[in-house]
């Protein structure tokens, strides 16, 4: 195998670069994780996450979890309401809709990003992940990377993979194609113990997911595991949004103000949403990379996830693609037709970027179409199977 007396550095302890360092363990690798995070409870985690049968299921199989993840994964949580602005319900799942299980090609089972992360890190020998390991900088000094961190610390790899997210560090060492803005930002929120502070809303989820279109923007509401609520509005909004407008997003208050107006023609019901200081939020401006990206493979690095291909979040896809990214590039270095880690990289890229171009064309498609005048009939025809 070409990564026989290699030690690899994955750069980032994502779901894709976790992913990949058990997947690579399970083929005898030398592999070391490398997070930023000073340990596996630093950051609350994210939204909920749907894996899907061909990609982030296909993954776990492929790694030995699925068992473990059906210990974990929430039942009923990829439930969905679909709602005008005014929280009228247009399309529902919880009544009728037949159960799916695992196989089944349109099932798509949600589990919290924080269990996820958890059943990867308990699946990878101890001591695999260096944490407090922020990076800093790389070079190739005789034919090896010397990576440096910023708590000081030096390593050395044979081969990098980059699975440091949507504003990876590294990416330039690969490919100097800047991501293009996709005219839409959200606001990510979490609230929690949503039964307190959030009833009325937390008591419409019913334990899924909610979304609400109208005006041109989106508000993607999900329960969680632990009590809370994630939500994300989407609004269409200039570049440059976040440097001209006068709002403080450690204030909830003056996020709130924001929010009114910006959503004055949706129910005062949402309001809830601001209710209580005991949540987070933060704005995230959507970008994407080109879909005919590509560049020439390099011999001892290469890219997985958003890193690789970040998107807006408007088809599920992200995960599922990190996941999928790091089972095809294992694949890829085991593979015996290739002689070099170079042609097992240049294989595994083509493969990725003509997978990606695919899916960011879709996803890009349901972002618009999500943010546009007739976003609502869309998306019940989509449900409906019209369209």
């Amino acid at each position: 195998m070409t990564i026989d007396n290699k030690q690899i550095a994955i750069i980032g302890g994502g779901p894709g670069g976790l992913t990949l360092a058990r997947l690579l363990q399970l083929k005898g690798a030398d592999v070391k994780v490398y997070e930023r995070d000073t340990d596996r409870h630093a950051r609350q985690q994210g939204a909920t996450l749907d894996l899907h049968d061909e990609s982030g299921l296909k993954a776990l199989r492929h790694a030995g979890l699925i068992d473990e993840f059906k210990k974990h994964y929430r039942p009923g949580a990829d439930k969905l309401i679909v709602t005008d602005k005014d929280l009228n319900t247009r399309y529902t799942d919880h009544d009728g809709r037949p159960e799916g299980g695992f196989g089944q090609e349109h099932f798509r089972p949600e589990i919290d990003r924080g269990p996820l992360r958890d059943i990867l890190i308990n699946s990878l020998a101890e001591g695999t992940i260096e944490w407090n390991s922020q990076y800093s900088s790389a070079q190739r000094i005789n034919g090896r990377w010397r990576i440096q961190f910023k708590n000081g610390k030096t390593t050395y790899a044979n081969i990098v993979i980059a699975a440091d997210g949507a504003n990876s560090a590294l990416r330039h060492l690969v490919s100097d194609i800047k991501p293009i803005y996709s005219n839409v930002t959200v606001v990510e929120g979490n609230i929690y113990n949503a039964a307190v502070n959030a009833p009325v809303l937390n008591e419409m989820v019913k334990g899924g997911k909610i979304f609400a279109l109208g005006g041109e923007k989106t508000i993607v509401l999900s329960a969680k595991g632990d009590g809370a609520l994630s939500f994300y509005t989407g609004t269409r909004e200039a570049e440059d949004w976040l440097t001209k407008i006068a709002i403080d997003f450690k204030d909830r208050n003056s996020v709130f103000t924001w929010f009114k107006t910006r959503f004055a023609d949706w129910s005062p019901q949402w309001h809830e949403l601001f209710a209580t200081d005991d949540m987070y939020v933060v704005p995230r401006p959507m970008y994407h990379y080109p879909t005919d990206q590509h560049w020439e493979a390099q011999p001892d690095i290469t890219l997985l996830g958003d890193a690789a291909h970040r998107m807006p979040p408007y088809a599920g896809e992200g995960v599922n693609m990190a996941m999928l990214d790091a089972l095809e590039l294992v694949e890829a270095l085991i593979n015996p037709e290739y002689s070099s880690v170079q042609q097992a990289i240049a294989a595994y890229e083509k493969q990725m970027l003509a997978r990606a171009a695919e899916v960011t064309a879709i996803t890009l498609e349901q972002t618009e179409a999500m943010h546009s005048p007739g976003a609502l009939e869309h998306v019940l025809n989509l449900w409906n199977g019209a369209e």
